[in-house]
């Protein structure tokens, strides 16, 4: 691949640069706080959140299924702001939206999302710094690891596959985004990835 013809990179957020928006260490907790059953609650939730996660079902109709299918003693209110509470900033988002105020790339989130918490997430951590665009799995009815999800991001940014780069701490996503010709490379550590985007950035500058 030609550097030069570098334009875009896709970054996945849950895991780079937020927590993960309503992972398994978050439902654990929240069995101990609000005393549910784990177990169940686990269950049910992988029965269900894929559905949430492509804009079929809402966040409400998510917790009807998950968390209300019994009488509890606390409102969902409450719960719904716990939800949202566990999402945290890493490391990674700072410094990713300083870089880019000069990297000349263009970036475009890839990630998986329920729309209330991706919607949250968005307007709370302030992603429009880091993003110019967001290929939501809420918004687009897909989500990874199906290929469509980034051949519909290369079609909206008009790339191919050898001017992309993609980022994501999942492998799995990884290795389905390089079977698509995408250069891609596993988010394991802030240092690890801000090597990866200085050469980037500089192997740019060297042929613009």
């Amino acid at each position: 691949m030609e550097v030069a013809d570098l334009k875009i990179l896709f970054f996945d957020v849950g895991g780079i640069l937020l927590s993960n928006g309503w992972g398994h260490e978050a439902r654990e907790e929240a069995a101990k706080r609000f005393n549910l059953d784990y177990e169940e609650v686990n269950a049910l939730h992988n029965f269900i959140f894929n559905v949430y996660e492509i804009g079929s079902i809402t966040l409400d109709e998510y917790l009807d299924t998950v968390i209300f299918n019994h009488p509890r003693d606390f409102v969902r209110e409450d719960f719904k702001d716990f939800i949202y509470s566990t999402s945290v900033e890493l490391p990674m988002l700072q410094f990713l939206k300083d870089w880019k105020k000069d990297c000349g790339f263009r970036i475009i989130s890839v990630n998986n999302e329920g729309k209330e918490l991706n919607d949250y997430r968005v307007r709370k951590f302030k992603l429009h710094e880091c993003f110019d665009a967001f290929v939501s799995s809420c918004e687009v009815k897909m989500r990874k690891p199906d290929p469509g999800i980034w051949q519909l991001a290369m079609g909206i940014a008009q790339v191919s596959p050898q001017q992309c780069v993609y980022f994501d701490d999942r492998k799995m996503f990884v290795d389905t985004a390089q079977k698509l010709g995408i250069r891609s490379f596993q988010h394991t550590s802030l240092e690890n990835t801000k090597k990866i985007l200085e050469t980037l950035k500089k192997e740019n500058l060297k042929t613009t």
